[in-house]
Protein backbone atom coordinates (compact mmCIF):
# COMPACT_ATOMS: atom_id res chain seq x y z
CA UNK A 1 0.00 0.00 0.00
CA UNK A 2 2.78 2.21 0.80
CA UNK A 3 4.12 1.73 -2.87
CA UNK A 4 1.10 2.29 -4.09
CA UNK A 5 1.16 5.55 -2.40
CA UNK A 6 4.67 6.45 -3.52
CA UNK A 7 4.10 5.92 -6.66
CA UNK A 8 1.21 8.31 -7.29
CA UNK A 9 2.74 10.95 -5.41
CA UNK A 10 5.67 10.68 -8.04
CA UNK A 11 3.14 10.28 -11.16
CA UNK A 12 1.86 13.58 -9.99
CA UNK A 13 5.25 15.25 -9.40
CA UNK A 14 6.27 13.86 -12.79
CA UNK A 15 3.36 15.12 -14.43
CA UNK A 16 3.24 18.96 -12.89
CA UNK A 17 6.88 18.68 -13.85
CA UNK A 18 5.77 17.75 -17.27
CA UNK A 19 3.39 20.52 -17.18
CA UNK A 20 5.31 23.13 -15.58
CA UNK A 21 5.33 26.43 -17.19
CA UNK A 22 8.34 27.42 -19.53
CA UNK A 23 11.20 29.25 -17.96
CA UNK A 24 11.27 32.02 -19.97
CA UNK A 25 8.20 33.09 -22.38
CA UNK A 26 8.14 35.16 -25.59
CA UNK A 27 5.08 36.52 -28.11
CA UNK A 28 6.16 37.41 -31.15
CA UNK A 29 4.48 39.98 -33.15
CA UNK A 30 5.01 39.77 -36.66
CA UNK A 31 4.82 43.46 -37.46
CA UNK A 32 6.47 46.70 -36.35
CA UNK A 33 5.20 48.00 -32.62
CA UNK A 34 1.56 49.26 -33.12
CA UNK A 35 -1.72 47.93 -34.44
CA UNK A 36 -3.22 44.12 -34.16
CA UNK A 37 -0.08 42.23 -34.02
CA UNK A 38 1.15 44.19 -31.36
CA UNK A 39 -2.31 44.11 -29.19
CA UNK A 40 -2.46 40.22 -29.32
CA UNK A 41 0.80 40.15 -28.10
CA UNK A 42 0.06 42.51 -25.26
CA UNK A 43 -3.20 41.00 -24.43
CA UNK A 44 -1.61 37.97 -23.53
CA UNK A 45 1.27 39.17 -22.20
CA UNK A 46 -1.22 41.28 -20.09
CA UNK A 47 -3.69 38.24 -19.23
CA UNK A 48 -0.69 35.28 -18.33
CA UNK A 49 1.11 37.89 -16.14
CA UNK A 50 -1.70 39.55 -14.35
CA UNK A 51 -3.35 35.86 -14.01
CA UNK A 52 0.07 34.63 -12.81
CA UNK A 53 -0.14 31.98 -15.11
CA UNK A 54 3.88 32.71 -15.66
CA UNK A 55 6.48 32.89 -12.99
CA UNK A 56 8.59 35.71 -14.89
CA UNK A 57 7.10 38.45 -17.21
CA UNK A 58 6.08 37.69 -21.17
CA UNK A 59 8.59 39.40 -23.37
CA UNK A 60 6.90 41.00 -26.47
CA UNK A 61 9.49 41.18 -29.63
CA UNK A 62 8.67 41.97 -33.52
CA UNK A 63 9.65 40.33 -36.75
CA UNK A 64 7.96 42.21 -39.65
CA UNK A 65 7.97 41.05 -42.90
CA UNK A 66 5.02 39.26 -45.34
CA UNK A 67 2.26 40.64 -42.55
CA UNK A 68 3.59 37.39 -40.75
CA UNK A 69 5.31 35.46 -43.33
CA UNK A 70 8.79 36.02 -41.66
CA UNK A 71 7.62 35.33 -38.40
CA UNK A 72 5.86 31.86 -39.74
CA UNK A 73 8.40 30.46 -42.34
CA UNK A 74 11.38 31.80 -38.79
CA UNK A 75 9.67 29.95 -36.78
CA UNK A 76 9.08 26.38 -38.59
CA UNK A 77 13.01 26.73 -39.71
CA UNK A 78 14.68 28.15 -37.09
CA UNK A 79 12.87 27.84 -33.90
CA UNK A 80 10.32 25.02 -34.44
CA UNK A 81 10.64 23.29 -30.83
CA UNK A 82 10.95 26.65 -28.52
CA UNK A 83 8.29 25.72 -25.63
CA UNK A 84 7.90 29.09 -24.62
CA UNK A 85 7.29 30.89 -28.04
CA UNK A 86 3.94 31.71 -28.89
CA UNK A 87 3.06 33.69 -32.22
CA UNK A 88 0.55 36.18 -33.04
CA UNK A 89 -1.98 35.28 -35.88
CA UNK A 90 -5.50 36.91 -37.13
CA UNK A 91 -7.44 35.79 -39.94
CA UNK A 92 -5.35 38.18 -42.00
CA UNK A 93 -2.84 35.41 -41.74
CA UNK A 94 -4.65 32.79 -42.36
CA UNK A 95 -5.92 34.52 -45.46
CA UNK A 96 -2.21 34.75 -46.68
CA UNK A 97 -1.81 31.32 -45.44
CA UNK A 98 -4.81 30.88 -48.05
CA UNK A 99 -3.41 31.95 -51.45
CA UNK A 100 0.18 31.05 -50.78
CA UNK A 101 1.57 34.38 -49.48
CA UNK A 102 3.73 32.66 -46.79
CA UNK A 103 5.80 29.90 -49.26
CA UNK A 104 6.08 26.59 -48.80
CA UNK A 105 4.30 26.04 -45.60
CA UNK A 106 0.95 25.32 -44.67
CA UNK A 107 -1.42 25.60 -42.67
CA UNK A 108 -0.37 21.88 -40.78
CA UNK A 109 3.04 23.42 -40.16
CA UNK A 110 2.41 25.13 -36.90
CA UNK A 111 0.76 24.21 -33.83
CA UNK A 112 -2.68 26.48 -33.28
CA UNK A 113 -2.69 27.41 -29.74
CA UNK A 114 -5.63 29.38 -28.68
CA UNK A 115 -7.57 32.27 -29.43
CA UNK A 116 -7.37 35.44 -27.86
CA UNK A 117 -10.80 36.92 -29.23
CA UNK A 118 -12.52 38.58 -31.97
CA UNK A 119 -12.39 41.70 -33.64
CA UNK A 120 -14.17 43.02 -36.87
CA UNK A 121 -13.32 44.87 -40.00
CA UNK A 122 -14.00 48.69 -39.93
CA UNK A 123 -13.74 51.36 -42.63
CA UNK A 124 -12.10 54.38 -41.11
CA UNK A 125 -11.47 57.89 -42.34
CA UNK A 126 -10.05 61.41 -40.39
CA UNK A 127 -12.56 63.45 -38.31
CA UNK A 128 -12.21 66.01 -41.14
CA UNK A 129 -13.28 63.85 -44.02
CA UNK A 130 -16.01 64.82 -46.68
CA UNK A 131 -17.35 61.31 -46.34
CA UNK A 132 -19.92 61.03 -43.40
CA UNK A 133 -21.20 57.91 -44.30
CA UNK A 134 -20.32 54.43 -46.62
CA UNK A 135 -22.52 55.62 -49.00
CA UNK A 136 -20.91 59.16 -49.51
CA UNK A 137 -17.90 56.74 -49.64
CA UNK A 138 -19.39 54.75 -52.12
CA UNK A 139 -20.61 57.08 -53.99
CA UNK A 140 -17.34 59.02 -54.83
CA UNK A 141 -15.87 55.54 -56.20
CA UNK A 142 -18.47 55.51 -58.81
CA UNK A 143 -18.12 58.73 -59.53
CA UNK A 144 -13.81 58.14 -60.08
CA UNK A 145 -12.20 55.08 -57.96
CA UNK A 146 -8.67 56.60 -58.71
CA UNK A 147 -9.28 59.47 -56.51
CA UNK A 148 -10.07 57.76 -53.58
CA UNK A 149 -6.76 56.33 -52.13
CA UNK A 150 -7.11 53.36 -49.56
CA UNK A 151 -4.55 52.59 -47.22
CA UNK A 152 -3.91 49.21 -45.07
CA UNK A 153 -1.85 46.95 -43.58
CA UNK A 154 -0.65 44.64 -46.36
CA UNK A 155 -0.76 44.29 -49.99
CA UNK A 156 -3.45 43.47 -52.88
CA UNK A 157 -5.23 40.45 -51.88
CA UNK A 158 -4.59 40.42 -47.77
CA UNK A 159 -7.57 40.91 -45.02
CA UNK A 160 -7.08 44.60 -45.06
CA UNK A 161 -7.47 45.12 -48.79
CA UNK A 162 -10.15 42.70 -49.10
CA UNK A 163 -12.32 44.15 -46.75
CA UNK A 164 -12.41 47.32 -48.71
CA UNK A 165 -12.68 44.95 -51.85
CA UNK A 166 -15.84 43.95 -50.48
CA UNK A 167 -17.52 46.99 -49.37
CA UNK A 168 -16.67 48.57 -52.65
CA UNK A 169 -18.50 45.18 -54.81
CA UNK A 170 -21.33 45.61 -52.65
CA UNK A 171 -21.88 48.60 -53.65
CA UNK A 172 -21.48 47.94 -57.38
CA UNK A 173 -18.20 49.16 -58.02
CA UNK A 174 -15.50 47.69 -59.94
CA UNK A 175 -12.59 46.76 -57.23
CA UNK A 176 -10.01 46.01 -59.42
CA UNK A 177 -9.94 50.13 -60.26
CA UNK A 178 -9.42 50.90 -56.33
CA UNK A 179 -6.26 52.95 -55.31
CA UNK A 180 -4.71 50.81 -52.92
CA UNK A 181 -1.66 52.22 -50.83
CA UNK A 182 0.18 49.17 -49.26
CA UNK A 183 1.80 49.50 -45.44
CA UNK A 184 3.87 47.01 -43.12
CA UNK A 185 1.09 46.81 -40.50
CA UNK A 186 -1.80 48.90 -38.95
CA UNK A 187 0.26 51.37 -36.42
CA UNK A 188 1.75 52.63 -40.26
CA UNK A 189 -1.62 52.64 -42.03
CA UNK A 190 -3.23 54.58 -39.24
CA UNK A 191 -0.29 57.34 -39.35
CA UNK A 192 -0.43 57.89 -43.06
CA UNK A 193 -4.54 58.17 -42.83
CA UNK A 194 -3.34 60.54 -40.20
CA UNK A 195 -1.14 62.52 -42.15
CA UNK A 196 -3.42 62.65 -45.34
CA UNK A 197 -1.13 60.37 -47.43
CA UNK A 198 -4.54 58.17 -47.78
CA UNK A 199 -7.81 59.10 -47.34
CA UNK A 200 -9.76 55.51 -46.27
CA UNK A 201 -8.09 53.19 -43.52
CA UNK A 202 -9.39 49.96 -43.94
CA UNK A 203 -8.36 48.56 -40.80
CA UNK A 204 -9.93 46.69 -37.30
CA UNK A 205 -12.49 48.25 -34.70
CA UNK A 206 -10.14 47.52 -31.94
CA UNK A 207 -7.54 49.92 -33.29
CA UNK A 208 -9.41 53.29 -33.27
CA UNK A 209 -10.76 53.52 -29.55
CA UNK A 210 -8.12 55.95 -29.03
CA UNK A 211 -8.00 57.76 -31.84
CA UNK A 212 -11.99 58.30 -31.60
CA UNK A 213 -11.92 59.37 -28.07
CA UNK A 214 -9.02 61.88 -29.28
CA UNK A 215 -11.51 63.53 -32.02
CA UNK A 216 -8.97 62.23 -35.17
CA UNK A 217 -11.11 59.62 -36.98
CA UNK A 218 -14.34 58.74 -37.67
CA UNK A 219 -15.12 55.27 -38.63
CA UNK A 220 -17.69 54.91 -41.61
CA UNK A 221 -19.04 51.05 -40.52
CA UNK A 222 -17.98 47.81 -38.74
CA UNK A 223 -18.12 45.24 -40.90
CA UNK A 224 -20.32 42.70 -38.65
CA UNK A 225 -23.44 41.61 -38.30
CA UNK A 226 -24.94 43.97 -35.80
CA UNK A 227 -23.59 46.55 -33.78
CA UNK A 228 -21.03 46.29 -31.57
CA UNK A 229 -21.33 47.11 -27.77
CA UNK A 230 -19.78 49.65 -26.05
CA UNK A 231 -18.03 52.44 -26.54
CA UNK A 232 -18.39 51.63 -30.75
CA UNK A 233 -22.02 50.58 -30.27
CA UNK A 234 -23.04 54.90 -31.96
CA UNK A 235 -21.58 53.42 -35.22
CA UNK A 236 -23.86 51.32 -37.92
CA UNK A 237 -22.96 48.74 -39.36
CA UNK A 238 -22.01 48.32 -43.49
CA UNK A 239 -24.82 45.74 -43.74
CA UNK A 240 -27.29 48.66 -41.89
CA UNK A 241 -26.35 51.07 -44.88
CA UNK A 242 -27.33 48.56 -47.37
CA UNK A 243 -23.92 46.76 -47.77
CA UNK A 244 -24.01 42.99 -46.82
CA UNK A 245 -20.62 42.76 -45.85
CA UNK A 246 -19.36 40.60 -42.52
CA UNK A 247 -15.71 40.22 -41.74
CA UNK A 248 -14.41 39.10 -38.60
CA UNK A 249 -11.21 38.90 -37.45
CA UNK A 250 -9.75 36.10 -34.79
CA UNK A 251 -6.95 36.95 -33.00
CA UNK A 252 -4.60 34.19 -31.58
CA UNK A 253 -1.91 32.82 -31.40
CA UNK A 254 0.43 29.54 -32.77
CA UNK A 255 3.61 27.73 -31.49
CA UNK A 256 6.74 25.87 -33.46
CA UNK A 257 5.83 22.24 -34.97
CA UNK A 258 8.47 20.85 -32.34
CA UNK A 259 6.90 22.18 -29.47
CA UNK A 260 7.03 18.99 -27.20
CA UNK A 261 3.24 17.66 -26.60
CA UNK A 262 3.76 18.12 -22.61
CA UNK A 263 4.90 22.17 -23.43
CA UNK A 264 1.44 22.20 -25.95
CA UNK A 265 -0.85 20.57 -23.19
CA UNK A 266 0.38 23.08 -20.64
CA UNK A 267 -0.31 26.37 -23.05
CA UNK A 268 -3.71 24.41 -23.96
CA UNK A 269 -4.45 24.20 -20.36
CA UNK A 270 -3.54 27.67 -19.08
CA UNK A 271 -5.19 29.54 -21.85
CA UNK A 272 -8.36 27.59 -21.02
CA UNK A 273 -7.99 29.09 -17.52
CA UNK A 274 -6.96 32.53 -18.76
CA UNK A 275 -9.85 32.94 -21.36
CA UNK A 276 -12.80 31.96 -18.54
CA UNK A 277 -10.74 34.47 -15.91
CA UNK A 278 -12.88 37.51 -15.59
CA UNK A 279 -9.80 39.45 -15.15
CA UNK A 280 -8.77 38.57 -18.92
CA UNK A 281 -12.45 39.47 -19.75
CA UNK A 282 -11.77 42.82 -19.09
CA UNK A 283 -8.59 42.77 -20.41
CA UNK A 284 -9.76 41.82 -23.72
CA UNK A 285 -12.95 44.64 -23.67
CA UNK A 286 -10.57 47.14 -22.93
CA UNK A 287 -8.59 46.65 -26.48
CA UNK A 288 -11.83 46.36 -28.00
CA UNK A 289 -12.14 42.47 -28.27
CA UNK A 290 -15.06 40.56 -28.30
CA UNK A 291 -15.36 36.85 -26.96
CA UNK A 292 -14.09 33.87 -28.73
CA UNK A 293 -12.68 31.57 -26.46
CA UNK A 294 -11.22 28.42 -28.56
CA UNK A 295 -8.12 26.50 -27.81
CA UNK A 296 -5.84 23.42 -29.13
CA UNK A 297 -8.39 20.74 -31.32
CA UNK A 298 -11.43 22.57 -31.78
CA UNK A 299 -9.20 25.95 -32.69
CA UNK A 300 -7.23 23.74 -35.24
CA UNK A 301 -10.32 22.45 -36.62
CA UNK A 302 -11.57 26.40 -37.00
CA UNK A 303 -8.26 27.43 -38.44
CA UNK A 304 -8.30 24.61 -40.91
CA UNK A 305 -12.31 25.36 -42.24
CA UNK A 306 -11.21 29.34 -42.34
CA UNK A 307 -8.05 28.45 -44.71
CA UNK A 308 -10.17 26.75 -46.80
CA UNK A 309 -12.71 29.40 -47.47
CA UNK A 310 -10.55 31.96 -47.83
CA UNK A 311 -9.02 29.87 -50.68
CA UNK A 312 -12.73 30.02 -52.41
CA UNK A 313 -12.90 33.58 -51.34
CA UNK A 314 -9.49 34.10 -53.12
CA UNK A 315 -10.70 32.75 -56.18
CA UNK A 316 -13.66 34.40 -56.68
CA UNK A 317 -11.45 37.79 -56.39
CA UNK A 318 -9.15 36.75 -59.04
CA UNK A 319 -6.35 35.22 -57.00
CA UNK A 320 -4.26 32.31 -57.49
CA UNK A 321 -4.87 30.34 -54.46
CA UNK A 322 -2.17 27.50 -53.95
Amino acid sequence: MIKKALFAVAATVAMGAAHAAPEKTECIAPAKPGGGFDLTCKLAQGGLQNGKFIDSPMRVTYMPGGIGAVAYNTVIAQRPDEGGTIVAFSGGSLLNLAIGKFGRYGVNDVKWLGSAGTDYGAIIVRADSPFKSLKDLMAALKTDPTKVVFGAGGSVGSQDWMKSALVAKAAGVDFKGMRYVAFEGGGEAMTALQGGHVQVYSGDASEVSAQIKGGRVRVLGILSADRLPGELKDIPTAKEQGYDVEWPIIRGYYLGPKVSDADYKWWVATFDKMLASPEFAKLREAQGLFPFDMTGARLDAYVKERVKHYAELAKEFGMVAQ
